[in-house]
């Protein structure tokens, strides 16, 4: 006889899913899934849109994480029409992308995972939480809000709107940036900085009660996969895919992005409406990779800036070379929160950065385009087929929940089999496997698209919420 348990919805996450863990008849977790329960369907909506209009439909995938999309679209784009954006252009989607991973950094670090980091799993869940954060640490928890306001505000200082803003445009931005605003951000940078060095202190600290447990909390080999530049540093917006094996050995070195297709398939489970990507020359199920902050600096030789730089150095001193456990998503999140801010800070003090220029200009010059960047949970592929009049005929998304897919169905296994007993269900166990899911911080809604049949389960429920009738395709 076999039991489930069901962990409905999964909390401190943007978007909707479930774990269900199986239990055979001596209550020891024989299997685990996370299924993401919603759908979106954005491959398929975009058919038959202009393709210029793609960076600003694709944005409302998400609105946690809307300039990635906007970022890789145009990049499509841009492929599309047979041309560059332009130097200046290009330096600011940079800047405003960069912003985009700190405040989303700050988010999934700040308020949704600080409560556990502080508290520990076993903690009260009425305290357990980001009012009982600022209430135990208001240090911690003003740091964390600071750092998000400054992300967004610098997509507002620049795009227009925090959310979904239209700046984003194919051939580079819409609109030079202001001296002005540039002096405003530079003006802020620096407190965002020591804000962020007090969280990675803190954290750091913090960490010796956790680090047995870190050891092995969603702890496997898996590949890794990030873009890096010609000398290997992290390039959250251009660059090449660099992949590597659990031991550091590349799979793939520096190679063109837009090739995703050779190396990376894609599968369906029954189970759940995210697609699962997978490396290609191990097969599926085999092909495991992660991507993300953890997987960006295990790929990169460096970040580039000299105090991520500085805390990467420790970072590998204290973890390894090539750090295996989910765990250390939350120190890697840290560690490029900081090079962001210093990242932004050198680009806006490039000589060229008010240049008036700032979009290529072209038409449709190619039926095919491919963009490719880094979001804040990893790699992002948008890649369009149109038609003689720009006309979007085909589309596929990869996005970088996806690509994590894999890793976070085994990271679900491996913490329930280590935690979840069937003779007794206490809710710290439980929230150990949601908090595994959290180290990845996925982005449901961004991530379920289509390919092929897709499974669909539909339920018609009474007022009362009785079951009356269901189908199933």
């Amino acid at each position: 006889m076999t039991r489930t348990i069901v962990i409905d919805p999964v909390t401190r996450i943007e978007g909707h899913s479930k774990i269900t863990i199986q239990l055979d008849d001596r209550g020891e977790v024989v299997d685990a899934h996370f299924h993401v329960t919603q759908f979106r369907g954005f491959e398929r909506i975009t058919q038959g849109r202009p393709v210029h209009e793609m960076p600003a439909i694709t944005a409302r995938t998400c609105g946690i994480c809307p300039v990635s999309h906007m970022v890789a679209a145009a990049k499509a784009v841009d492929d599309i029409m047979a041309v560059e954006a332009a130097p200046t252009g290009a330096d600011l989607r940079r800047v405003i992308n960069l912003a985009q991973v700190v405040q989303s950094h700050a988010l999934s670090f700040f308020h949704l995972s600080s409560p556990d980091l502080l508290f520990g799993f076993d903690a009260d869940p009425a305290r357990r939480n980001i009012i009982g954060v600022a209430r135990e640490n208001p240090g911690l928890a003003r740091d964390g809000i600071a750092i998000r306001k400054l992300g967004q505000q610098i997509i507002e200082w620049l795009g227009g709107k925090r959310i979904h803003p239209p700046w984003i445009v194919p051939g580079g931005v819409a609109e030079p940036l202001a001296e002005e605003t540039r002096d405003r951000i530079l003006a802020a940078i620096p407190e965002a900085i020591a804000a962020a060095q007090r969280a990675i202190a803190w954290y750091k600290s913090d960490l010796v009660r956790w680090e047995e447990e870190a050891a092995t909390f969603g702890n496997f080999r898996t590949a890794y996969m990030g873009l890096v530049d010609r000398e290997g540093l992290v390039d959250l917006y251009d660059g090449w895919l660099r992949v590597i094996d659990a031991d550091g050995k590349p799979l793939e070195e520096r190679v063109d992005p837009r090739r995703y297709a050779e190396f990376i398939g894609e599968a369906v489970e029954p189970w759940t409406y995210l697609k699962t990507p997978y490396w290609k020359p191990m097969g599926y199920p085999d092909g495991i990779y992660r991507v993300g902050p953890l997987a960006r600096l295990n790929v990169a030789e460096r970040t580039g800036t000299p105090l991520a730089d500085e805390e990467l150095e420790k970072f590998r001193w204290r973890i390894g070379r090539v750090a295996g456990s989910s765990f250390h998503y939350h120190y890697a999140r840290l560690i490029e929160i900081l090079h962001g801010l210093e990242r932004i800070d050198q680009l806006l003090r490039g000589p060229d950065i008010l240049s008036k220029h700032v979009r290529s200009r072209a038409e449709v010059n190619r039926h095919e385009g491919i963009g490719v960047s880094e979001a804040p949970r990893g790699t992002l592929f948008h890649h369009y087929r149109v038609d003689d009049h720009g006309i979007v005929e085909w589309a596929n998304l990869i996005i970088a929940t996806g690509n994590n897919n894999m890793a976070m169905n085994r990271a679900v296994l491996q913490v329930a089999r280590q935690h979840v007993r069937g003779d007794r269900l206490e809710e710290p166990m439980l929230n150990r496997v949601e908090a595994v899911i959290r180290c990845y911080d996925p982005c449901l809604s961004c991530s379920t698209h289509a390919l092929g049949q897709m499974a669909l389960e539909l339920e018609l429920r009474a007022p009362d919420g009785t079951t009356l009738d269901t189908l199933t395709r």
